[in-house]
Order: C-alpha cells, then structure tokens, then sequence
C-alpha cells in the first residue's frame, strides 16, 4: 500500500458561484491539489478554522502548503493601509498566522506561495511592500488583473534552494503588487528578481521551511513541491 504525505493546503473563503448556488465557499484552484498530487503527496484542503485549533491541525500533517490570495491586513505588520491593498480576508489571516506557528512548533514542512510568502515573513515579525509599482526600481511587478505574467528570478547562491535550483535564473509564473521589504526573523533571502524584489524566503535553520513568490501550481516544473513532499516523508 502506497504511504505518501499527508500535505495540507489552505483555501480561500469567497461568495462563489455554482450550477443554481451562489454562497460563501471554501474553495482553491485545482492546480494546487494537482501539483501536490503530481509530486507524490496527498492533498488535503484546509478552509479557515478557528486559530486555536492550529495546532490538532498541523500534528495530522505531514507537511503544509499556504496558498496565495488577497493581501494581508497591513495592522499586522504595524503599517497603515496603502490606498491600493485590498485586505479581504481577515479569517485567513489569523486561521494561517496560526498555522504557520504551528508548523514551526512542530516542525513541520512548510511551503508558502505568494501571499503565503508575505503571511510567513509578517509572522516572523517582518514588513512588506504594499504597492511596488510605487516603489522605487519595482515598477515592473504591477500585474494584469487576472493575468498571470512571467518574469526571471535569480536563486542566491550556497542557499538550499539554489542547491534545489542551480540555474543561475528561471522564468517563473507570477502575479502580485506587494514584497517583502524588512526580512522575518529566522528567514533569508534566497532568491530576487532583477531589480532586486525578493521572489523566496527560507528558514535559517534545519528543516524545510521555504516561501516562494511566484506561482509553482501555474508551472510544470515540480521541484519545489517534490522538495516539500520529500522533506514530509521524511
């Protein structure tokens, strides 16, 4: 019988529509349980829940994947709202921070897309961009909405995601208006866009702990999630 990872992925919590439904719904693109189904794990969904119950949640895993969204709440990280940040999800906000400490209690496998990214590096006490087309050298980031673009991203060498990725850069799937600006503790920097925007976080210490800005569910390449699989059979 196969034994493959139990890997959890958080959904977003939306008015949806379906067939003769229109209601709140728990919901995920299916290219996110589809990339960790390709990369030999088990998907599970993760709909907001309440905070307290994080860590049940996270000792049934074997490792955890915080999806993107919408932006995060700027009061979390100490700053006024940005005319342009859309904060729409304040049940993810604080389900997900809770997961996330969760996971680092446990010492649990963790990959954070997108939003994922910026929702580890403010829970590590860090700060972000809230708008980088405003932002000095960052005007290239500004999406299309619902558009997803590509852009080169460059691994920082002697990082354990450039041993995951050796190409001294790659053309990833992205979309987002906001970064990361000052870095999360326990984190660094482990790859950057051209005009220097970091694209991936990941923990200074042992285990796997990595945050991605792009978009790994909108590509064929599976190195990432095959590396957190991994780490989640481990």
């Amino acid at each position: 019988m196969e034994n493959r990872p139990l890997i959890g992925i958080t959904t977003y919590l939306e008015r949806a529509r379906w067939g003769v439904w229109e209601q709140s719904a728990a919901l995920l693109p299916a290219a996110y349980p589809a990339l960790v189904q390709a990369a030999g794990g088990l998907a599970v969904l993760l709909p907001p829940d309440d905070p307290g119950r994080a860590p049940s949640v996270a000792a049934r895993l074997d490792g955890l994947v915080v999806a993107g969204g919408p932006d995060i709440a700027p009061d979390r990280y100490g700053a006024e709202p940005h005319p342009r940040t859309a904060a729409t999800a304040p049940e993810r906000d604080a389900w997900e921070s809770a997961l996330i400490r969760a996971a680092a209690a446990a010492r649990l496998p963790l990959l954070g897309v997108c939003r994922g990214m910026q929702l580890l590096n403010v829970v590590r006490g860090g700060t972000l961009v809230q708008h980088l087309p405003e932002a000095v050298g960052h005007r290239g980031h500004c999406p299309t909405p619902g558009v997803f673009a590509r852009h080169p991203v460059r691994p920082v060498p002697g990082t354990a995601l450039a041993a995951l990725l050796p190409e001294a850069e790659l053309a990833v799937p992205t979309y987002h208006h906001q970064a990361v600006d000052r870095l999360g503790s326990g984190l660094r920097v482990c790859a950057r866009a051209a005009d220097g925007t970091v694209e991936a976080l990941e923990g200074d210490g042992p285990g796997f702990l990595l945050g991605v800005q792009w978009h790994p569910e909108r590509d064929g390449d599976l190195r990432v999630v095959r590396a957190l699989v991994a780490a989640a059979g481990g």
